[in-house]
């Protein structure tokens, strides 16, 4: 392990890492790339197919048990879990799909859709969780990298699977069982909690510039090499040469720790000092609480000094406590401090986000589950492009989300809850553009719902660590990811699905369209898009009421420009 002068883990070594293991948690993105071989080499019907899919959303977003698991085992146990389980669960599809076993029953593969994709859920919460703790002051940056590499992961696995693996479904799965427990078991102990930095530095700045700058370049290089693959051949020299290049991309963000060992950087007295002060405050840590992780919010009490008009009687109830004769008084959480499950789910605050997001999330995965029916009904032919489109606008949105809300939280002390009120209004009006079919706005609407999407993505978890705290965040991140499936069912299954299915019956009726041909024109999905342009109003007036109600805590939490770390809800 790489060590800083001071004895001090560097958590850039962590982050690095943990690029990687977001790569390889996007496994549940590339269903597409094999669900047609499901469907041909298993004789599986359309119906069956699309309850593989339902299975592949389910474990990707149910994460309760790796957020219960984050607060009692060190991150490399959570990635293992996570590794195995895709391990598992698509050896088992590899061996249906490559006929080596013949015959698997539909529930069992099923059954093991939904384990291989919940290998996402261990994986994304074990580096967000650790990160987020590493870098308690930069949750914003910390989120956005980490959620635009998750963004950028199909085009790493499409580029795989074209180019590599020259379309080969069961290659493919193949690749996926054994290629994320490699990255996994090689990346495990490099992902792990380290000392927090108790103030900004100004070269932390570039780093984060740095990593944010290579990201951006790759999701260029993997945009441009898809297009042109698609429309010219590359020779297979060419093809692994490109390939590479895309795994130096990934290796960027290892190069700041592998600086900064190499050059390493001259402390200031006062950096020794503050450095000294975390290590105490570690220290008294460890001594309460042996078995619990780094928990950077749960450190705040340092910030608390004593009057000195106070101190003798402070230091007075401060012995009589410790020899028993005055019990501690607990009492609630207050916003930004730590709460539990239980008591965050009985706040308003904790509702309103999760309406707020599940009206974001829900409503853009009804549009990306639908993508290819809805170029189709307006005339387009080549529905590759909008998911290309909306793959890289996603990460924009994604990293984008991120450096903005925390650029503004720190100097204007806006909610980063303001940033999904933006968007959702932006969101309004690309439905509205999809529900008219106006000529011409396909694309820009695809792109401008792509970055929105991101943004909704991103800004929600650093905002649930700084309402709720940094203790129970993988417990309450993975309750408010909830909102994606559920949206999926009601706004895509039930609504867009019911509604697209009769007007295409409707055509057929007429003779506009032959027998089980595609539904054409804006008909098809136009009562949808109205129906989410309003649920899209709804999530707009609840997301200025949120705002307006956590406003009084993004200016405690940032007053000054800078993150302060609030006091534990323990003090008494």
């Amino acid at each position: 392990m790489l060590t800083l002068k001071g004895g001090t883990r560097p958590p850039w070594v962590s982050l690095g890492a943990s690029v990687w293991v977001q790569i390889a948690s996007g496994n549940t993105f590339t269903f597409p790339l094999y669900s047609h071989s499901l469907k041909s080499v298993l004789g599986f019907n359309q119906r069956q197919l699309t309850l593989l899919g339902v299975a592949n959303d389910i474990g990707e977003n149910v994460g309760l048990l790796p957020g219960l698991a984050c607060n009692k085992f060190p991150p490399w146990a959570i990635l293992l879990v996570g590794s195995f389980a895709s391990f598992i669960g698509y050896g088992l599809i590899w061996l249906a799909l490559s006929q080596t076993l013949k015959s698997l029953p539909y529930l069992l593969l099923w059954f093991a859709l939904v384990i291989a994709a919940n290998s996402s859920a261990w994986l994304t919460t074990s580096v967000l969780v650790t990160n987020m703790r590493n870098f308690p002051i930069s949750r914003g940056k910390v989120s956005g990298i980490l959620k635009g590499y998750g963004g950028l992961s199909a085009a790493v696995f499409t580029e795989i699977y074209s180019i590599v693996l020259h379309n080969s479904s069961s290659q493919f799965v193949l690749f996926l069982a054994i290629g994320i427990l490699v990255v996994c078991l090689s990346m495990m102990f490099l992902v792990r909690p380290c000392t927090p930095a108790s103030v900004e530095d100004a070269t932390d700045n570039w780093h984060f510039l740095f990593i944010q700058g290579s990201s951006v370049v790759l999701g260029l290089y993997l945009l441009a090499t898809t297009i042109f693959g698609n429309i010219l051949t590359f020779s297979d020299m060419l093809s692994y040469i490109l390939v590479a290049v895309m795994v130096l991309l990934l290796m960027a963000p290892l190069a700041i720790p592998l600086k900064m060992t190499i050059f390493p950087r001259r402390e200031s007295d006062s950096d020794s000092h503050d450095r000294q002060v975390g290590s105490l405050d570690s220290i008294t840590q460890g001594n309460d609480e042996k078995t619990e992780p780094l928990l950077a919010s749960s450190s705040a009490g340092t910030l608390g000094s004593f009057n000195d008009q106070d101190d003798s009687s402070e230091v007075a109830m401060l012995l009589a406590l410790g020899e028993g004769a005055v019990k501690q008084k607990k009492r609630k959480p207050k916003r930004g401090e730590d709460f539990k499950f239980t008591e965050a789910v009985i706040k308003a605050d904790f509702w309103l986000l999760f309406f707020v997001f599940f009206v974001g999330v829900g409503t853009g995965v009804t549009v990306l589950n639908n993508l290819a029916q809805i170029g189709i009904a307006q005339g387009e032919e080549d529905t590759t492009t909008l998911l290309s489109i909306f793959s890289f606008c996603n990460f924009v949105g994604r990293l984008g989300g991120g450096v903005v809300s925390e650029h503004f939280v720190r100097t204007k002390t806006i909610p980063r809850t303001a940033w999904l009120t933006f968007t959702q209004t932006i969101m309004l009006v690309v439905y509205l553009l999809f529900a008219y079919a106006v000529n011409g706005t396909l694309y820009p609407a695809v792109a401008l719902l792509g970055v929105c999407y991101g943004v909704q993505v991103s800004v929600m978890i650093p905002t649930v660590s700084e309402l709720f705290g940094l203790k129970h965040f993988g417990v309450l991140g993975n309750v408010m990811s909830l909102g994606n499936p559920l949206g999926a069912f009601l706004f895509s299954a039930l609504l867009a699905g019911y509604i697209y299915d009769t007007e295409t019956a409707r055509q057929e009726a007429l003779g506009l369209i032959a027998a089980g041909a595609s539904c054409l024109g804006p008909n098809c999905f136009q009562l949808t898009f109205f129906i989410l342009s309003g649920v899209c109003a709804a999530g707009i007036g609840l997301s200025i009421i949120l705002t307006w109600r956590i406003k009084p805590v993004y200016q405690m939490l940032y007053a000054g420009g800078s993150f302060r770390l609030p006091q534990t809800s323990s003090s008494h």
